[in-house]
């Protein structure tokens, strides 16, 4: 115990010296190496974290305004791990970005200071017990992508930093007002006012707090952070941050951000079924997760049918997904809730892994249009087999992870709403077709004339796809025990 404390705040805080002292390096090659660096170290404190974590009573610490818990430490390791890949493919993409002229010198400052910025309000917003440090937190992680989107600073992306800046400060906006009434309907069940935001103390009188407050409050915090995970109606930023920001902002931002913003949609749900227990709607909030997660998931596998930009492709099924994660988290019980867990877990793999591989076949091809990118196989075969890969790992093909969380999520389906199951599986025709359409002519079609390979760096896409497939075949002891405690936590139960 003498050594988690401090294990956690070099896991969180380390981001905040690399962003302070990357602002104000200049020189390019070292800035990239450094911001690999600050990286490495946070992943290498985050696993002395869930060390630690094991040897602490009940697996759980809280003090210093931080909680950890087997909820937030895989997402914490997981942050800490992508943001880690993500700067080793950074590093050299961001050079090629800044020799073909995309990127002034000065942006390549902004882009490593906010690189880490991103990275320290998610793990706060992880790490804090505090709920209104979790709104700060995600705000944060708000402006920091709108200068990471803003980046090339060419009409399109400014369009989509502003889009993006809109929508999520309108939805950041509700969720502050849900977090309010979250505080008033605490002042009857806890004593000290100023414990009225401390999620760990709320939790142990949750029962106590005001049921109609709860109710009105956690749907404005469905909405607001639902705007943050990219859930229907609220996703329309998404498609358009993703299409214009450089390539590692989408990995970090369909990998992680979205991540954090369902975690904080969940702890809330726990509050509010816990004070909605003896109500007349005592299932609300998981019902209306449900409702949301299922819509977000039909409209975007829809849409997947019409797109013409690779990365737009990709973010639509970064809202599908979370759909289907938000609608398992919806129907509670401990498969579903180990389903969603993993569920997350897998996908933040895959995704990140998978925007990796189209940056470099973006750039092979000299466009996003997916009719001109063709023939990778032929011009550079790792990057053509990396994106087939990654296709087949996202879409849910065995023995991918996404198989495996998918196949539980049906089966919890099919055990508490049977009749939802048929349109789960339709959704996941719809989806897998909109991705597989194109893919053929990308992977295998003719190279257009003169299309040459390009300096690629894919062992971040490597290391990402085999834990995936690792985690679709078996779930190592220690993982598993992790999500069954989060599983027990979320859901009151195991199995």
């Amino acid at each position: 115990m003498s050594t988690l404390f401090p294990a956690l705040a070099l896991t969180l805080f380390t981001p905040l010296f690399g962003g302070l002292v990357l602002g104000l390096v200049r020189p390019m090659r070292l800035a990239g190496w450094l911001n690999l660096a600050f990286c490495a170290l946070s992943f290498g404190a985050s696993l002395l974290l869930a060390r630690d974590l094991l040897a602490a009573p009940g697996g759980v610490y809280t003090g210093h305004g931080l909680h950890i818990d087997a909820f937030n430490l895989p997402l914490i390791v997981l942050t800490s791990f992508v943001g880690l890949t993500t700067a080793i493919f950074s590093r050299r993409y961001m050079l090629e970005m800044y020799a073909h002229g995309r990127v002034t010198p000065l942006r390549m400052q902004v882009y490593h200071a906010m690189f880490q910025g991103f990275l320290l309000t998610m793990l706060v917003a992880l790490g804090t017990d505090n709920l209104g440090i979790l709104w700060v937190a995600v705000e944060g992680a708000t402006l920091a992508t709108v200068l990471l989107v803003s980046l090339y600073r060419t009409p399109e992306s400014v369009e989509a930093a502003w889009k993006y800046f809109i929508l999520c400060g309108v939805g950041i906006a509700l969720a502050l007002f849900g977090t309010v009434l979250v505080y008033f309907a605490a002042q009857q069940a806890i004593g000290d006012p100023e414990q009225g935001l401390t999620w760990s103390v709320l939790h142990a009188h949750a029962d106590g707090m005001s049921a109609p407050v709860m109710a009105i409050a956690f749907v404005f915090l469905l909405v607001g952070y639902g705007t943050k995970v990219g859930l229907a109606p609220m996703h329309f930023w998404l498609p358009d941050a993703h299409s214009e920001g450089p390539t590692p902002v989408s990995a970090m931002l369909s990998g992680l951000l979205l991540n954090i913003a369902l975690y904080a949609v969940v702890r809330f749900k726990m509050l509010a079924d816990s004070a909605l227990g003896q109500s007349a709607t005592p299932q609300l909030a998981g019902h209306l997760m449900m409702g949301l997660g299922l819509l977000s998931f039909l409209v975007a596998a829809l849409s997947l049918q019409r797109q013409r930009d690779i990365k737009r492709m990709f973010s639509y099924s970064s809202v599908e997904h979370m759909g289907l994660a938000t609608f398992a988290f919806g129907i509670g019980g401990p498969l579903a809730t180990f389903a969603a867990l993993l569920h997350l877990l897998v996908h933040s793999l895959t995704k990140s892994a998978v925007f990796v591989t189209v940056g470099h076949a973006a750039h092979i091809a000299g466009s996003q249009r997916i009719e001109r990118i063709r023939g990778l196989i032929r011009t550079q075969p790792a990057v053509g087999w990396a994106l087939l890969l990654g296709v087949a790992a996202i879409a849910g093909f065995p023995p991918f992870g996404i198989f495996a969380s998918e196949f539980l999520m049906l089966n919890a389906t099919l055990q508490s709403w049977p009749w939802l199951a048929g349109l789960l599986l339709i959704g996941l025709a719809i989806a897998f077709a909109g991705l597989f359409r194109n893919l053929q002519p990308m992977v295998y079609g003719s190279a257009p004339e003169g299309q040459v390979a390009v300096r690629a760096n894919l062992w971040p896409v490597v290391v990402h796809l085999l834990l995936v497939a690792w985690l679709g075949l078996a779930i190592p002891p220690l993982l598993a025990g992790w999500l069954q405690q989060a599983t027990r936590l979320i859901a009151g139960g195991g199995f």
